[in-house]
């Protein structure tokens, strides 16, 4: 699948990292007629030897085994795929385009030249080669149904999700890996495009730092996994190592840090699962995962989506011990889950600390009001649904508008925001072309690069800006 170099490799352009923002800069490159070289930290991962197995599967293909966590009030679990594909290979598969909202912010606050018009080319070039759909309301299972019914019972907006799935068969453990490979991650879609246009992709590749010279870019040295290191020459760079480690990567390089902005404004779409116990069979390992939404609250920042998985998850999130912990599991096939999102107000920050990343978020007020309103809307839904019990993760006796920050179980999935892109040199690490302020031949092409939170899971956004900067760095216009 990939090739192992050493020493000095000369090309045109240097992508680090496989996820979203490099793998489609990747391929469309190479696509165009550039040499391409691109460094990844992880390995492949053969989707034969996704078995599923909870403890397996975190060990194998995420960053310390799924146990990033952030430093603040609360502590949140902030799990990160690593390998080819990155996150987009442990993800959900769910694909919204940006909010005509957001990006309207993103021109107004951050004088970035976006707009639903200018990137329409770039969200269909990317859905047609994800094979982006509807899930059906037969794939998305009898967990969905039920949000269905509630939300259908209470007047609510909703729908079901689009996914970049071919194939689908409901495994229902799309964040261990996809064992059918129907998830049309770009692991198995924009990297073998990439390779068989010519792209050398190269595994178990640490960079150390960008290479600076006279003002620009000029390439990356790497660690290799198996020992030695490798330089890659290349007048263009392009950083998409992920929100948490690109700025990072920067930073060690000596580049970015002009604006005071780099490794700051860190959001992370803080979020949490309710649980309900249904008078019917739900089965909820059944079927599409995250296949169903309710955005009735979503201009309130607070965002419902699917969540559900096998035994082994529930019993893990289950937000109940002891003899209630056992009774519930017992009942699993009839346990239905379903997940709150907050488009959060709060940030963070990333810095290294002995060698390791160090991410501070605390959860601001603005965001614990939407988490107290959100869990009440939650429990409403089911109880609409007709469950005969809710268990909300909260400690016991602590109702939604009571609870505090420390009262809240969270886990977070869509980091973004810290090389954010903004026209000022002053206010941003990158321009509105992604490119950094005052260095040529330096692109940042990730979930780092938002300019603020989404509200909505941000891989298509973040594949569309990358499809748009290769394209520009092409000198070509768009083919949809």
């Amino acid at each position: 699948m990939t090739e192992r170099l050493t020493a000095r490799v000369d090309a045109d352009v240097c992508v680090i990292g496989a996820g979203a923002g490099g793998a489609v800069v990747a391929a469309e490159l190479a696509e165009g007629g550039m040499r391409v070289v691109m460094l990844e930290e992880g390995q492949w991962h053969d989707p034969d030897s996704f078995t599923a197995s909870m403890p397996r599967m975190l060990a194998q293909l995420y960053r310390d085994g799924g146990q990033t966590v952030t430093v603040g009030e609360p502590p949140i679990l902030l799990p990160l795929g690593r390998g080819l594909g990155g996150t987009t290979l442990v993800n959900s598969g769910t694909c919204f385009r940006t909010p005509a909202h957001v990006l309207e912010r993103w021109q107004r606050e951050f004088g970035v030249d976006v707009s639903e018009q200018s990137l329409q080319p770039c969200f269909e070039r990317v859905e047609r080669a994800l094979s982006v759909s509807e899930v059906t309301p037969e794939l998305a299972g009898g967990n969905a149904e039920v949000a269905r019914r509630g939300a259908e019972r209470l007047g609510w907006s909703h729908g079901y999700l689009r996914r970049n799935a071919r194939g689908c068969v409901g495994s229902g453990v799309c964040t261990l890996g996809c064992p059918t490979s129907a998830k049309q991650h770009t692991g198995i879609t924009y990297i073998p495009r990439a390779q068989r246009a010519g792209a050398r992709i190269v595994t178990g590749a640490r960079v150390q730092r960008v290479i600076v010279e006279h003002g620009r870019a000029r390439g990356a040295q790497a660690q290799m996994a198996g020992g030695g290191s490798m330089e890659v020459r290349a007048p263009i760079v392009v950083v998409a190592a992920g929100t948490i480690h690109t700025p990072l990567l920067l930073r060690r390089s000596g580049v970015g840090s002009q604006s005071g902005q780099l490794g700051r404004n860190l959001s992370v779409h803080p979020a949490t699962a309710i649980f309900a116990r249904m008078p019917d069979l739900v089965d909820m390992g059944r079927g599409v995962p995250q296949s169903f939404y309710v955005d009735e609250f979503a201009r309130e920042g607070i965002m419902f989506e699917g969540a559900a998985g096998p035994p082994a998850y529930a019993a893990m999130a289950l937000p109940l011990t002891g003899r209630s912990h056992a009774e519930a599991m017992a009942d699993y096939r009839r346990l239905a889950l379903f997940g709150l999102m907050v488009s959060d107000s709060s940030r963070g920050s990333v810095r290294t600390l002995a060698r390791r990343p160090l991410i501070r978020y605390d959860l601001v007020d603005d965001d614990l009001m939407r988490f107290r309103l959100g869990l009440a809307r939650v429990r409403e839904l089911f109880e609409a649904a007709g469950a005969r019990e809710v268990y909300l993760p909260l400690p016991h006796g602590v109702r939604p508008e009571h609870a505090r920050v420390r009262d809240l179980k969270l886990m977070a999935f869509h980091p973004l925001g810290t090389a954010r892109a903004d026209a000022r040199p002053t206010h941003g690490v990158v321009d509105g072309d992604l490119a950094i302020h005052d260095l040529q031949g330096l692109y940042v092409a990730d979930g780092a690069a938002a300019p603020s939170s989404l509200g909505v899971n941000p891989q298509l956004t973040i594949m569309a800006l990358a499809t748009r900067l290769a394209f520009r760095l092409l000198g070509r216009e768009i083919v949809t």
